[in-house]
């Protein structure tokens, strides 16, 4: 009996197992890197989206110059503009460079999700900014002050306005673009965190003396 029994135990130990839980992890490994793959390339394509919305942004406030019989008149005489220049400028470059390190099949690590959050916060207050001064601008070439004898310059100038305002809506363009991306930085980076643990409430026991 007891050979019976060594002999079942063996032939029950010998017995192949079923593939079907590993086929099922398998599938599920297959599953989250199809996912993957699919948020790395929307993400890479929406940094892609800024890089192209900059320079775009960047060259009609370069080519924006005007000459009449007014006079004459060219982005550069503008600090605000120049700004925005350079603000798209670096938008532009650190989108590309950004573009192709999250393209990158790597896993995301701690000192890169701090490194995704803390310039993309950066350059969505600095591209913000430069929407913002050039706006401003923009309001006082059509509107005009009054109070520091600023004439309304667009109706002189109405094709130079023109090509800045159209400038002006794209950064604020690629400012949603960017407030986008921050989000998405910025869950990746918190959701590396574990979630606070509730400690139990203690309770205080007192004695209440009876005089």
């Amino acid at each position: 009996m007891e050979k019976n029994e060594k002999g079942d135990g063996v032939a029950a130990s010998a017995a192949p197992r079923s593939p079907m839980p590993l086929m099922g992890s398998s599938r599920y490994e297959n599953d989250d890197e199809k996912v993957n793959t699919g948020m790395r390339t929307a993400e890479t394509m929406l940094r892609l989206l800024p890089m192209a919305l900059g320079v775009a942004a960047l060259v009609i406030m370069l080519k924006n110059s005007q000459s009449n019989d007014f006079g004459s008149v060219s982005y550069s005489d503008l600090a605000a503009f120049r700004y925005l220049v350079h603000a798209n400028g670096i938008c532009a470059g650190y989108s590309l460079l950004s573009a192709v390190v999250a393209a990158m099949p790597r896993p995301s690590t701690m000192p890169k999700a701090w490194t995704f959050f803390l310039l993309d916060q950066l350059l969505t207050y600095i591209v913000l900014a430069a929407g913002a001064v050039s706006t401003e601008v923009l309001y006082l070439a059509n509107k005009g002050d009054a109070a520091i004898t600023w004439s309304a310059a667009c109706g002189a100038f109405s094709g130079f306005c023109h090509k800045a305002t159209t400038s002006v809506i794209i950064t604020f363009v690629v400012v949603i673009c960017y407030i986008v991306l921050s989000l998405i930085s910025s869950y990746r980076l918190f959701s590396k965190y574990d979630a606070p643990v509730n400690c139990p409430n203690k309770s205080i026991e007192t004695t209440v003396s009876q005089g």
